[in-house]
């Protein structure tokens, strides 16, 4: 594996030295995401396999082109899992890219983001250096946490070589419950729940239907499904459920003969139902609502901003304008300066996340 890594090193430089682009992809699953893709492809998938798991310790360390589903099948095997329930898109899903995207499932807002998992990475940066960040403990890092920063980054500040992950078991006992109600009763409704002493793993609201899974003990579980009443759903149509939003593969996302744009709305949990045209389905007690809309991006941001949150254009779509809701002055120039701290030559996934970043 370290002449591959020298062979990707080499390549790097002589790219940077001639200002070539690359694309740096795994699986390509997640292509759809970002604004589009750039330069010559830089494939991660033979860099793969697992350095070190040690189930007692709850760390994984994990080389970038592994297979996503590999890495979930050797977990699963010591009844442990991916806490915040990476999306695949597709069975070339890798290692890598799952922390380039930064994406998470239906468990986000009850355990944290893919960043709150990342105990370490080591990556080549633009002038192809070998660095490494963190290492393989739950505290290893004084001051600010550099491998926590590529989670979301689509592959514009480095190439991932091997990443160490937390993990956490499974839970012992699940159980989802679905309830008639209307979007503003069940977001009023989540988040009485949310502060209170409740197992919910997830929840979901779609066309007055609001879908909660309960995970933990399993007398947890049993109290808090006396508590809170509604109806049992069976376990293989719950399985159905929350893997369908995590895939995307529910019938609320399937694109149709002529799409409309599907974007992300990210909002504080306790914001008022969005009044947008289009069809809308609520996640994450709240913090999470995708919208499929032909809307203005202008106006629909617009409105978002107003609730304290921003919009992305996820799939379908114009994706060569502002895919990302864009930044204030002073952030914009936080993101360039991270990215000429590691891609000074500016060669990884141009433009990807921003234009000219």
């Amino acid at each position: 594996m370290d002449d591959l890594i020298r062979q990707w090193s080499e390549r790097i430089r002589l790219a940077a030295a001639r200002g070539q682009a690359l694309c740096l992809r795994g699986g390509g699953t997640k292509h759809f995401y970002g604004r589009p893709e750039q330069g010559e492809p830089l494939d991660t998938r033979d860099c793969r396999g697992i350095i070190n798991y040690e189930p007692s310790e709850l760390v994984v360390t994990v080389r970038a082109g592994t297979p996503l589903r590999e890495l979930e099948a050797e977990l699963a095997a010591q009844g442990q899992m991916l806490a915040f329930e990476p999306p695949h898109f597709g069975s070339g899903a890798t290692v890598g890219g799952c922390v380039a995207a930064g994406l998470a499932g239906p468990r986000r807002a009850a355990v944290g983001g893919v960043r709150d998992f990342i105990l370490g990475v080591r990556m080549v940066d633009g002038r192809g250096e070998v660095l490494r960040f963190g290492g393989e403990v739950m505290k290893n890092v004084a001051g600010y946490d550099v491998s926590r920063v590529l989670a979301g980054s689509l592959g514009t500040l480095g190439l991932i070589v091997d990443v160490s992950l937390k993990v956490l078991p499974k839970p012992v006992a699940e159980a989802s419950l679905r309830f008639e109600m209307g979007e503003a009763a069940a977001l009023h409704q989540l988040n009485v729940w949310g502060g209170q002493p409740l197992p919910i793993s997830a929840s979901a609201w779609c066309g007055g239907i609001l879908d909660v899974r309960l995970s933990g003990a399993a007398a947890a579980v049993d109290a808090a499904i006396a508590r809170l009443g509604g109806e049992r759903i069976a376990d293989e149509l719950a399985a159905a459920r929350w893997s369908g939003l995590r895939e995307h593969s529910d019938a609320f996302f399937a694109p149709g003969h002529s799409p409309s744009p599907l974007w992300r709305l990210s909002l504080p949990s306790d914001a008022l139902a969005v009044e947008l045209d289009g069809a809308q389905l609520v996640e994450w007690g709240g913090a999470q609502r995708w919208l499929r809309s032909h809307l203005a991006p202008e106006r629909l941001r617009a409105q978002v901003a107003a609730l304290g949150g921003h919009a992305t254009l996820f799939r379908d779509g114009a994706r060569d304008g502002a895919v990302f809701h864009p930044l204030t002055p002073s952030m914009l120039a936080l993101q360039r300066n991270l990215k000429n701290a590691f891609d000074p030559a500016g060669i990884f996934n141009p433009g990807r996340l921003y234009e000219g970043i």
